[in-house]
């Protein structure tokens, strides 16, 4: 498996553990559409990790399905099913006593590539995460940062050009402004090689920023609701949902939305705080209560003002 994201479908799967009554994912339907990015939520026992892991089969499962492609995961050679799906975790596990280099190519090595192709996909692969190839690719995992790192996990799991990723927590150990910084990276990098990914996350806020579709499970692995992040918002499927995504379920729907869909009042008179039309309303807000405004111009690519948007506009949107 390779090349063009693939649609990941899971068909009534269902895992039970030896000696556990319930189990760990119970009867899972869901499509994740190719090229999408879906994130996998809920409280812990709810079986998100041992979801994402039943499809690269680092975990068997006992009942249902779940195809690539078309493809059962279980009518795969095992060895090539896990070496055509990227993977990323927490720890990263970059081998210590290899390359930059040497790590991102691992999969490529195996796989039979040749080493010009190999050595112009490394190179290609660390430019595209941000890290230059004449400056990183010699370089030991030591002599990194944490942000580094996972950036060649990121490359590394990219390598083969596998049509789907799992991503368990990569970003949960780094430290909030690394975090923040690599979650718009992997927005940017997936806008340019558009992969199916199944991302696990604790964090609603993280799910919400970067997924295209949210599964949240309730625990023994149940299906609560599956949807957009702004429909899962709006439309919370039970109470369960609506506790798990939080009171300030207004607030988290001012993050998917963008100055520029607003009706903008005219501009009268001078106001010093201002913000260009892609600024989410959440950060708009934000900034006004930051600066004690009650207004804020929202211009355009040149900076020349558009129009006005109040606070009292926006915490309405939010209620």
């Amino acid at each position: 498996m390779s090349g063009a994201a693939a649609e990941i479908v899971f068909d009534r799967v269902t895992k039970r553990y030896p000696g556990r009554a319930e189990a760990a994912v119970s009867d899972l339907s869901l499509t994740v559409p190719a090229g999408e990015i879906c994130c996998l939520v809920g409280p812990s026992g709810a079986g998100k990790t041992t979801a994402m892991k039943l499809v690269n089969r680092l975990i068997d499962f006992e009942e249902g399905d779940i195809t690539i492609g078309g493809e059962s995961v279980r009518s795969l050679d095992l060895t090539e099913l896990r070496r055509g799906i990227g993977y990323v975790i927490q720890q990263v596990g970059l081998f210590p006593h290899m390359t930059v280099a040497e790590n991102i190519s691992t999969v490529p090595r195996l796989r039979g590539w040749e080493k010009g192709r190999t050595r112009l996909r490394v190179d290609e692969l660390l430019d595209l995460v941000d890290l230059p190839a004449e400056d990183y690719r010699a370089r030991f995992p030591s002599q990194l940062s944490g942000g580094e790192r996972q950036r060649v996990g990121l490359a590394r799991a990219l390598a083969a050009d596998p049509p789907a990723m799992l991503m368990d927590e990569p970003f949960g150990a780094l430290d909030p402004i690394t975090r923040a910084r690599l979650q718009h990276e992997l927005l940017r990098i997936q806008g340019a090689v558009r992969k199916t990914i199944i991302f696990v996350t604790h964090d609603i806020d993280e799910a919400i920023l970067l997924a295209d579709r949210i599964a949240i499970l309730r625990e023994g692995g149940v299906l609560a609701q599956y949807d957009t992040p702004a429909r899962i918002l709006e439309h919370p499927a039970d109470d369960f949902v609506e506790r798990f995504i939080g009171s300030d379920r207004g607030i988290k729907l001012l993050s998917l939305r963008r100055l520029d869909e607003l009706e903008l009042a005219p501009l009268d008179g001078a106001i010093d705080l201002r913000a260009s039309g892609d600024t989410t309303m959440r950060d708009a807000l934000s900034q006004m209560i930051t600066h004690g405004s009650r207004s804020l111009v929202v211009v355009d690519s040149e900076g020349q003002p558009r129009g006005v948007v109040t606070l009292d506009a926006l915490a309405a949107l939010a209620e």
